[in-house]
């Protein structure tokens, strides 16, 4: 744990690093726009006027392709990140995350499902994409409160009731697409996660859902730290344990299942964001929360423009991105937590 009085140094070091990071990542393409173009885009508004400095075809390719893209990407970050949070709270374990638990798969299950049956077209499909999503991740969340006993369950059954259910909906996924194949594009987009899709009308969406989720946890970062207290002593100073991790949980499934219905499944980022944002900050929500929110922002617009850029031509989907630098710190914290159990 870093000192108290350098932390918000750290936390702007941050801030600034995913400020360069993203308009780093506006320039990067195969559009060869540079740096000062993209400045001078940015702040030229999202009418093009005319100019000298950058053409109108690059005007529109940063603000109608990769801005809502990078800025899509930015908000998802912070909700899945702040998502994994919660859950490490609520499970009182710092392996759980919307991906390990089975939330995203279901909440991809949910759209795929609906794609199967024919729910999701024509021009309402924008909401009925989410709504999807969100039955699919609700389902999955009460799946495993029933599985497992109840929300009065160990934090342990809960988890390994997620992991199994995850499994379960990744082999429905597969099935999906076998007996699907015309829609077999669409549900790889959410099996391995993509930000290709990005537009203002799902980034306005996404932000809205964001927003009205987080703020409230913010508001429950007290109890969150109770939260990892056993729960007679959570209960001895007044705090009702079923009623804040039903809202807590609600909160985080909703805001991670819109996120999941336009950007696919990625794994990892609630895992390892919190995890080592707590290296930094300590356990108490209150410093964590703002922490996690510009970590995670940071980590999905980096692994964004890799997955973009790394190939060149060609784009990598992000949760391959996010897979390989989250699966050695998975491994690494069920080690120590086998150590501990020993």
């Amino acid at each position: 744990m870093i000192k108290k009085c350098y932390l918000p140094i750290i936390w702007l070091f941050l801030l600034v690093a995913l400020v360069v990071v993203s308009i780093s990542s506006l320039a990067l393409g195969p559009a060869g726009i540079t740096i000062k173009q993209t400045v001078a885009i940015i702040t030229g508004g999202p009418t093009y006027h005319g100019s000298t400095l950058f053409s109108s075809a690059q005007h529109r390719i940063i603000w109608n392709l990769r801005l809502p893209r990078i800025l899509t990407s930015l908000v998802a970050g912070m909700v899945l990140a702040v998502a994994g949070m919660v859950y490490q709270a609520l499970f009182r374990n710092p392996m759980a995350d919307p991906y390990v638990l089975g939330i995203s798969s279901g909440a991809a299950f949910g759209v795929a499902f609906a794609a199967f049956i024919g729910f999701i077209g024509g021009a309402t499909g924008v909401w009925q994409v989410p709504l999807a999503a969100f039955l699919g991740a609700a389902g999955t969340a009460l799946c495993i409160f029933f599985l497992s006993g109840g929300i009065r369950r160990s934090p342990a059954t809960l988890l390994l009731t997620g992991i199994a259910l995850n499994f379960l909906l990744s082999a429905l996924m597969t099935l999906f697409m076998y007996l699907n194949r015309a829609q077999l594009q669409s549900i790889m987009q959410w099996t391995l996660g993509s930000f290709s899709t990005s537009n203002w009308a799902k980034l306005l969406i996404i932000s809205i859902t964001a927003t009205f989720s987080i703020i409230p946890i913010g508001l429950l970062t007290r109890e969150l730290d109770i939260l990892l207290l056993d729960e007679a002593s959570a209960l001895s100073i007044g705090v009702s344990v079923r009623t804040v991790r039903l809202i807590l949980l609600a909160l985080s499934t909703l805001a991670t299942s819109i996120t999941v219905a336009f950007c696919g499944i990625i794994g990892f980022v609630g895992l390892m964001v919190p995890h080592i944002m707590r290296l930094i900050t300590g356990p108490r929500h209150a410093k964590l929360l703002p922490f996690s929110l510009v970590g995670g922002a940071l980590m999905m617009v980096t692994a964004d423009t890799l997955a973009r850029t790394v190939l060149g031509a060609s784009e990598l989907p992000v949760g391959i991105i996010t897979a390989i630098a989250g699966a050695p710190l998975f491994i690494v914290l069920l080690i120590n937590h086998k150590r501990e159990v020993r």
